[in-house]
């Protein structure tokens, strides 16, 4: 009878509902974050501000700044040091972070001084990058993030998506600039004066920003894209309606014509944006109409573009204006680096909650995409077949280390 009943409750127990064990989480970490000068004189912004700063100081976490570095951005030493900062007057120390923040890829000396086995957080952009560079990183054990492809929780862009609104907003601004200066015409409308013409070519972020600051200054706006759904979103964006079209060999030559602005903002998915403005159309505008080709980086949509900056940033071909400058953000420093720390303070407060850079990696499938080096292996395959490099799927790696 004893024995029939050890035997029942051990069958109920068996039965009854178990506690789930609880995950063991990994120790918080104190993060060391360098934040060295951008070599470019044309970079003038920074990731963090000295506010986002204080906020990782003030949650156990250390920050070696390069003395200047956020002086083009209109941030002062004092400012970062009194945030609680380390100031430190060579890009030494700042290097070799175990993550290093930088807004332009490091350079082959930069990358020497980095320190193996670090993380490096910056834009890739590929224009400009060679085989020599991915070798340097794989050489050294660094674990590399492209800005570029930074996602938040929901898969958005979330970097892109922040610069893409700056330059959307920064070109209406920029071509009301040169408009003045070349036609001596002011960029709206005002009463009893027709609006000014913008054509704006594509229908993404950057054109829903172009087209926002555009018609607030009471411009008349004509958007054309490749694809109508895209205008169908953007005008749903908008809340209102405007002249919209799918680039044709017809429309598009007419609306040029009559333009005083002309935003390039059509991009591509993959490769180089194409070209949509030829020269022959580019002949037929009016002299001293403004071209702000957004899609530079890309190639441009535009044939007359040509690469220009910030310290020459336009030239005049057929008697337009045009204005081809690849980092348009930088141009307002300041309230891109607030954007930049408002994506990746957060981002660096869970990296140390949850234990470092590879458990964030590890347990954050959305964060995935943004590495494209790790720990000695090239992760992302255009890379690899690019340069004719090594690939390893990081999603192995990350399985071979659990």
């Amino acid at each position: 009878m004893g024995e029939s009943i050890s035997k029942a409750g051990k069958y109920q127990s068996v039965l009854e509902p178990q506690e789930q064990p609880s995950m063991v989480s990994k120790e918080s970490k104190q993060l060391v974050i360098g934040l060295p000068k951008e070599q470019s004189e044309l970079e003038k912004r920074i990731v963090l501000t000295p506010d986002a700063v204080s906020v990782l100081v003030k949650n156990g976490h250390e920050l070696i700044v390069e003395k200047g570095a956020g002086a083009g951005a209109n941030f002062t030493d004092a400012e970062y040091q009194k945030a609680g900062a380390k100031i430190i007057y060579s890009p030494d120390e700042a290097l070799k972070a175990d993550i290093v923040l930088k807004i332009d890829p490091p350079t082959e000396g930069e990358i020497e001084l980095m320190k193996p086995g670090s993380t490096l957080i910056s834009a890739l952009q590929f224009r400009g990058r060679d085989k020599g560079y991915f070798e340097n990183l794989v050489r050294k054990r660094i674990t590399a993030l492209a800005f570029e492809s930074v996602q938040d929780k929901a898969g958005n862009y979330s970097v892109v998506r922040a610069m893409s609104e700056i330059a959307g907003s920064s070109s209406i601004m920029i071509a009301s600039e040169f408009l003045s200066r070349g036609q001596s015409t002011l960029l709206g409308g005002i009463d009893g004066v027709p609006p000014t013409s913008v054509v704006i070519l594509g229908a993404g972020t950057v054109a829903e920003f172009a087209a926002r600051t555009a018609l607030g200054l009471g411009a008349e706006i004509k958007v054309f894209d490749l694809h109508l759904y895209r205008l169908q979103r953007l005008r749903y964006a908008l809340g209102r309606s405007f002249y919209t079209s799918i680039i044709d060999s017809q429309n598009l030559p007419k609306a040029l014509k009559e333009a005083d602005v002309v935003v390039a903002a059509l991009r591509s998915e993959k490769g180089f944006t194409p070209m949509v403005v030829t020269e022959e159309m580019v002949k037929e505008m009016k002299d001293n109409a403004v071209i702000v080709d957004v899609a530079i980086d890309q190639g441009g949509c535009i044939e007359t573009s040509e690469l220009t900056n910030h310290k020459d940033p336009v030239f005049k071909k057929h008697g337009v204006i045009h204005y081809a400058v690849p980092n348009i953000a930088s141009r307002v420093s300041n309230t891109a680096s607030y954007s930049l720390s408002n994506i990746f303070t957060p981002l660096l407060i869970k990296m140390g909650n949850i234990g470092g850079v590879d458990e964030m990696i590890l347990t954050n499938q959305w964060f995935l995409k943004a590495v494209y080096s790790f720990k000695g292996n090239i992760t992302h395959q255009y890379i690899s077949k690019k340069f004719d490099l090594r690939f390893r799927d990081l999603r192995l790696l990350l399985a071979a280390r659990i």
